[in-house]
C-alpha cells in the first residue's frame, strides 16, 4: 500500500514540476545565457586588458632604450604617445618618464610637467611626492628655500615613502640660502630617522659638520 501512495506521490511532483518549467522556462534559458554571456564578456575584457598592458610594457621599454642610446627627442615623443593611450598604470610612469627626458634640453619646462604630476590629484600619493622632488631636484639652484619648502613639506611626513630625499634637499635649499637654523632642522629629521639610508646619513653629516656650532646660552 506504501508503495502505491510513493508512485501516487512521485507522479504529483513531476505533474507540479512540469507546471513550473512550463510557467517559468523562458525566465530560466534567459537567466542562464545572461550568465554566459556575462562570464564571458568578463574573460573577454580580461584578455583584452592583459593585451593592452602588454603591448604597452613593450612599448614603454622601447621608449627606454631610446633613451638609453640618448635619443632624447624621440624617447620624449615615445612616452609622451602612452601618457595618454596606455593603460593608467603605464599612463603615470611615462608621463614621469616624459619629464625626464624634456628636463635633458629645458629644466624648467621639466618642472612644470612635474608639478602637473603632483597637483594631479589622480595620481597615487607616492607618484606625486615622486614629482614634487624630481621638480625640486631641478630648481635647487634657482630657486628660493620657501619655494623648496613650498614644493616639498608634504613629502617630508613620517609616512611619506620618498621622505628622506625630501628632507635631503630642504636642508640643501637652507643650506644655500645660509639659513643655519632650517639647515640643522633638517639634518636632524634626518639623522632621527631609523629608516634614513646609510648614504644620505652619511651626506648629512658631512653638511653638519660645514655648520657653524651652536651658540650656548
Amino acid at each position: 500500500m506504501s508503495e502505491l501512495f510513493d508512485e501516487v506521490d512521485e507522479e504529483v511532483r513531476r505533474e507540479q514540476l512540469k507546471k513550473l518549467w512550463e510557467r517559468y522556462s523562458i525566465y530560466i534559458i534567459a537567466g542562464a545565457i545572461l550568465i554566459v554571456a556575462a562570464v564571458g564578456g568578463w574573460r573577454g575584457y580580461q584578455y583584452l586588458e592583459a593585451k593592452k598592458a602588454a603591448e604597452a610594457g613593450a612599448a614603454f621599454e622601447a621608449a627606454a632604450e631610446l633613451s638609453e642610446q640618448n635619443k632624447h627627442a624621440e624617447a620624449e615623443a615615445a612616452f609622451a604617445k602612452l601618457a595618454t593611450t596606455a593603460p593608467y598604470g603605464y599612463r603615470v610612469l611615462s608621463r614621469l618618464r616624459a619629464a625626464a627626458e624634456v628636463a635633458t634640453r629645458d629644466p624648467q619646462a621639466a618642472a612644470k610637467l612635474y608639478d602637473d604630476i603632483a597637483a594631479d590629484r589622480s595620481v597615487g600619493a607616492p607618484e606625486q611626492d615622486l614629482a614634487r622632488i624630481r621638480a625640486a631636484g631641478l630648481l635647487l639652484d634657482t630657486t628660493s628655500y620657501n619655494d623648496m619648502l613650498h614644493r616639498l613639506e608634504p613629502a617630508t611626513a613620517p609616512s611619506a615613502t620618498y621622505r628622506h630625499t625630501a628632507r635631503e634637499l630642504l636642508a640643501l635649499s637652507a643650506w644655500r640660502a645660509n639659513d643655519a637654523v632650517a639647515t640643522r632642522q633638517w639634518l636632524d629629521m634626518i639623522a632621527n630617522d631609523g629608516e634614513t639610508p646609510a648614504s644620505l646619513r652619511s651626506r648629512a653629516e658631512a653638511l653638519q659638520a660645514l655648520l657653524p656650532p651652536v651658540a650656548k646660552s
